[in-house]
């Protein structure tokens, strides 16, 4: 595994094996009770032709697949927004929020991008 950061490696993986026409890879874990940095917790939005015909378990289970090796070196917790252009463009390009952790969130659940000092 190289030194970039996990969402490098995230973004670099989907890019090559799906070629999306939109990827968001967001880092989520300031959100929960983990220690600075640690990369734990991400989103990813991925737009590609390549889920066509491929059902949301499908779908998942290939990202999944993807980022096997992020899986088995730390990655705790990876919500998957998978679809085609088409399901994209009739969501009108824009993914759900993220809840908010229930784990023991370090963010109020008023703003849940503000960290509770």
């Amino acid at each position: 595994m190289t030194q970039d950061s996990r969402k490098t490696r995230i973004e670099t993986t989907l890019t090559a094996a799906l070629a999306p026409m939109h990827l968001e890879v967001e880092d989520e874990s300031h959100r929960h009770s983990v220690p600075p940095g640690a990369e734990s917790h991400f989103k990813v939005i991925v737009v590609s032709e390549g889920f066509d015909g491929a059902g949301l378990i499908s779908r998942h289970r290939r990202v999944n697949s993807l980022l096997r090796e992020e899986l088995q070196a730390g990655l705790h917790a990876l919500s998957i927004h998978a679809w085609t252009p088409q399901e994209w463009y009739a969501k009108g390009g824009q993914a759900p929020a993220s809840p908010p952790c229930l784990g023991g969130s370090k963010v109020s659940e008023a703003d849940d991008r503000q960290p509770v000092s």
